[in-house]
């Protein structure tokens, strides 16, 4: 479900509508780096392209954080080690969905 929340960056209010699941990985992420969650939401907006708006910034940041994530888990499993989560998101840590196969 997409709701509309709003929160203040650096001085000014605004309003993002993100689905349910972005935003809490998106508060996962923020306290596993030790940042409010206003301050990693103001980070992506610093660093977005203008021409992309914020709540679609936020969902693409946290996809390359989940494809980061993946990738340095693909790297610890072939060098032969055991993969350790973050402790802020080990009990955070959740599969997304598989969707549903079309029929045939």
């Amino acid at each position: 479900m997409i709701v509309k929340r709003s929160l203040s960056i650096r001085g000014h209010r605004t309003s993002i509508s993100v689905e349910d699941r972005f935003w809490e990985r998106l508060r996962v992420i923020a306290a596993a780096r030790g940042l409010p969650l206003a301050g990693l939401v103001a980070e992506i907006d610093g660093a977005r392209d203008t021409a992309t708006n914020l709540s679609s910034a936020i969902r693409l940041f946290v996809i390359d954080e989940a494809l980061a994530r993946a990738s340095a888990l693909e790297e610890t499993a072939r060098q032969g080690r055991e993969p350790v989560a973050p402790a802020a998101e080990a009990d955070e840590h959740q599969a997304l969905p598989t969707p549903p196969t079309p029929p045939a």
